[in-house]
């Protein structure tokens, strides 16, 4: 396995349909001549907020050097709260593999239900493999939509032109999937509120080599 299968498992059976429902089926924007424009600009590499920036007592999250995600910066300050909390989500998954810890809190702060499982099962498929993760990952055209029951839903790309796997024992890196189209991912999110105020992943899809994303 390699880190182009990203999330990949996660389009699962009757749960990818939920989802499109949930999210005002996002993807059916995929006409294939989708561009998106000034995908290199307005992103940075973003830090674990503050544990106590928004009063939410979160995981530290602290990712190695050679592991680098990059978000586009969001717009809207309403949409901000939902972008910031799946921001954590991607960086919890990293620091699962990284770790070789299926079992990893900040996971299971970001995620439920299904999603949940669709990730701890990625992260055993690396550790299984007796494989890590390195180089860089950016994400871009993260769009926002809040549904009359409070909960969202979230589309984004993820581009993994610049993403390796690395052998657990020796470090050595993979060749990655250099400038193929399979390395441009298209993601459909449902996010539920919780008690404490996290927006939490319940169920999420990905199409790879997704027109859109190019």
């Amino acid at each position: 396995m390699n880190r182009s299968t990203r999330l990949a498992v996660a389009a699962l059976t009757a749960s990818a349909a939920l989802l499109l429902t949930a999210c005002g089926g996002g993807s059916d924007d995929d006409n294939g001549n989708d561009k998106i424009a000034g995908a290199d600009t307005g992103t940075k590499e973003s830090a674990s907020p503050s544990a106590t920036a928004d009063g939410i007592d979160r995981p530290e999250i602290k990712l190695p050097s050679d592991d680098k995600l990059v978000f586009e910066e969001p717009d809207d300050a309403k949409e901000a709260s939902v972008l910031d909390d799946n921001q954590q989500f991607i960086r919890a998954t990293d620091d699962a593999v990284v770790r070789g810890n299926p079992k990893s809190a900040a996971l299971r702060f970001y995620a439920k239900g299904e999603a949940l499982k669709v990730s701890v099962d990625w992260v055993k498929q690396f550790v299984d493999a007796g494989q890590s993760i390195s180089g860089t990952v950016r994400y871009y055209n993260r769009k926002v939509t809040f549904l009359k029951d409070g909960s969202a839903g979230l589309t984004y790309c993820g581009d993994e032109t610049k993403a390796y796997n690395k052998d657990r024992k020796t470090g050595k890196r993979s060749d990655g999937v250099s400038s193929s189209s399979d390395a441009y991912v298209f993601y459909n999110l449902h996010l539920e509120k919780d008690p404490r105020g996290v927006w939490q992943v319940e169920q999420m899809m990905s199409k790879r080599g997704a027109q859109q994303c190019r």
